[in-house]
């Protein structure tokens, strides 16, 4: 079992920049592979980022260049540093694990609501 908890989430006008952590209560680096997820309102929940845990990452098409996820092990979180932020961005973001046993994610946050004023 992984408990992940978000926090960072607020209210920010286009163009500023937020930091969203997720504490694992395991070990960040022993979890194969750690992502952001949001769901906007009235949409489908969309894939953000992705850290694997030899370091590879991937993000989708519309964040790349702008966010950036990283491990912090030492601290068992993961960040995901926001900049250049567009009202699209708004969502609740959710953090999750995969443990790396059945190839999709086991584990989720509650999520933390990120808006993005224009």
């Amino acid at each position: 079992q992984v408990q992940l908890v978000e926090s960072g989430g607020g209210l920010v006008q286009a163009g500023g920049s937020l930091t969203l952590s997720c504490a694992a209560s395991r070990r960040t680096s022993s979890i194969y592979r750690m992502g952001w997820f949001r769901q906007a309102p009235g949409k489908e929940r969309e894939f953000v980022a992705a850290i694997w845990s030899g370091e590879t990452i991937f993000y989708s098409d519309s964040v790349k260049g702008r966010f950036t996820i990283s491990r912090d092990n030492a601290k068992n979180t993961v960040l995901l540093q926001m900049n250049s932020l567009k009202p699209e961005d708004t969502a609740v973001y959710y953090c999750a694990a995969d443990a790396g046993l059945q190839g999709n994610y086991d584990y989720w946050g509650q999520g933390t609501q990120v808006t993005v004023s224009s």
